[in-house]
């Protein structure tokens, strides 16, 4: 037996819960409906993540909220064996690209953390992991679009 297999299994509510802010709220509450949502431009057309007052683009203020697919694909990831609070390593710590268009930093989880098991461009859909009061998204592999 290994020192790992004898400690306790992290708990998730000992990991850091964002704290919304004006800019953020409308992300949350997509969240915790059970959407992804991001900004979009109204100006130039493109949809960006992370939220923001104004379009990276073009400046524009001009922005509205639009309800993401949930799904991506798996653009580069690093397994962390790193131990964190609320984390039990390893963890795969990711970036996803969205249907969409933009990237988001986020974990994959539901996946065994090997590098065979995560081929760059697996396609991924989102769900969501209660921490605290909030939901957050993670990514799993998506059965139904094949590997």
């Amino acid at each position: 037996m290994s020192i790992t297999d004898t400690k306790p299994r992290a708990d998730v509510a000992e990991r850091f819960v964002p704290r919304p802010s004006p800019e953020t709220q409308p992300f949350w509450d997509g969240t915790a409906a059970g959407e992804l949502r991001i900004q979009s431009c109204l100006s130039c057309s493109r949809p960006f993540f992370y939220p923001r007052s104004s379009c990276p683009r073009c400046g524009s203020e001009d922005l509205e909220w639009i309800r993401c697919s949930g799904r991506a694909t798996l653009h580069s990831y690093v397994i962390s064996a790193r131990p964190a609070p609320g984390f039990d390593p390893p963890t795969v710590i990711a970036v996803v690209e969205l249907e969409e268009g933009p990237r988001m930093m986020t974990n994959v989880v539901g996946v065994d953390p090997d590098p065979q098991n995560l081929p760059l461009d697996l396609p991924v859909r989102v769900s969501f992991e209660d921490r605290g009061a909030l939901q957050i998204p993670v990514f799993e592999p998506d059965e139904e679009a094949g590997r």
